[in-house]
């Protein structure tokens, strides 16, 4: 058996877990493994596979990002192409995709990846190639999973960033506006929001009104207490607004959010006369030495899926359904974004504790 590993979308800590963890099961069984260099790039610009042992594996757990590298522009079915007058279109290169694998005579894939890489894994099965999915995002947004690893680490660096702002926040009778990662989801925000007691947080899942997170702020000032920290995703929106985007979509990519931050910190000190400063945390949020349940969950993963190709169990993705992995189609997850649930546990704290969500 010849399994190949890939990891696609953005960078997120346990990689390089989950790579180890799949090479070594695989090789207590005798298999062998090697890696797709950057997403599928390594099949198609000549940059190949990468042989993977246990020596090639040998203490990568703790490490971040990808020892095969990624990216987030590697869709086959929509590869972007550069004409030449400048022009740049998207073309369907996956049937040469199924047959590089048959060239390279692979037995199986191993996805590692968000919902973007996994619904490329589920169309590549759909066209025959034997395929198990990873879920991964520090998003924590792939359906049919408790968790995702990244999410965990992602949320201590946000924490940790959190908690320094409170003693210069205080200090200069500040409020700090933080722009937070998530996409559509607003479980980075919303879990570190609430570990580092932040005054207001602002979630995709819930439009706020900017009168009631000034009134919050107002409301702190007359308990004396004349500093606030406002935690906002980076896909939050205001009722009846937009979305705020960085940079539109380009052919082959996504769009690239950002900016609530400052448009929030304008509206803030304008509203309330009160001096505002803002953070963008962007990749810090994706770097770094997994925690220790990243670490775990990941390498948990990576065994699983070899588990699953020895069970001929293809077109699946290993999940976390505490305190078991186990496995779901991969066509019960794409396409079906996991947000927070309003009724969470998590919110109820929240809204307990005082903090705001601008509703």
């Amino acid at each position: 058996m010849r399994i190949a590993i890939s990891t696609g979308g953005g960078d997120a800590p346990g990689l390089n877990a989950v790579i180890r963890a799949v090479v070594l099961t695989a090789h207590d069984r005798g298999w062998n493994c090697v890696g797709i260099r950057r997403g599928f790039n390594g099949l198609y610009d000549g940059s190949g596979l990468m042989p993977l042992g246990p020596e090639q594996v040998r203490g990568i757990t703790h490490l971040g990002g990808t020892i095969l590298g990624t990216t987030n522009r590697g869709n086959p079915f929509n590869w972007p192409e550069t004409l030449r007058d400048g022009t740049v279109v998207e073309r369907d290169r996956s049937d040469e995709l199924v047959a590089a694998f048959a060239r390279e005579s692979i037995d199986a894939l191993v996805s590692i990846g968000g919902d973007g890489s996994l619904s490329i894994a589920a169309r590549l099965w759909e066209k025959g190639l034997p395929v198990v999915g990873v879920p991964k995002t520090i998003d924590n947004d792939v359906a049919g999973t408790e968790t995702t690893f990244g999410f965990d680490t992602a949320v201590a660096t946000a924490t940790d960033a959190l908690d320094k702002l409170h003693s210069t926040a205080e200090s200069h009778d500040r409020v700090m506006v933080v722009e937070l990662m998530g996409r559509h989801a607003g479980w980075i925000a919303l879990h570190s929001g609430l570990s580092s007691t932040a005054d207001v947080i602002l979630i995709p899942e819930i439009p706020f009104d900017i009168e009631r997170v000034c009134e919050k702020i107002r409301e702190r000032d007359r308990a004396g207490k004349h500093f606030a920290i406002v935690v906002v995703a980076e896909g939050a929106r205001p009722r009846h607004g937009d979305i705020v985007l960085r940079e539109r979509r380009e052919t082959g990519g996504v769009d690239r959010l950002g900016g609530i931050a400052a448009q929030v910190a304008g509206k803030i000190g304008e509203l309330t006369g009160k001096e505002t400063r803002t953070l963008v945390l962007g990749h810090l949020q994706r770097g770094g030495s997994p925690t220790t349940f990243d670490r775990l969950l990941a390498l948990r993963f990576g065994s699983a899926a070899v588990r699953a190709i020895a069970e001929g169990d293809f077109g699946t993705m290993v999940a976390y359904h505490p305190p078991v992995v186990d496995r779901v189609p991969l066509s019960e997850v794409i396409g079906k974004m996991k947000d927070v649930p309003l009724d969470s546990g998590v919110i109820l704290t929240a809204r307990h504790l005082g903090i705001s969500f601008g509703d």
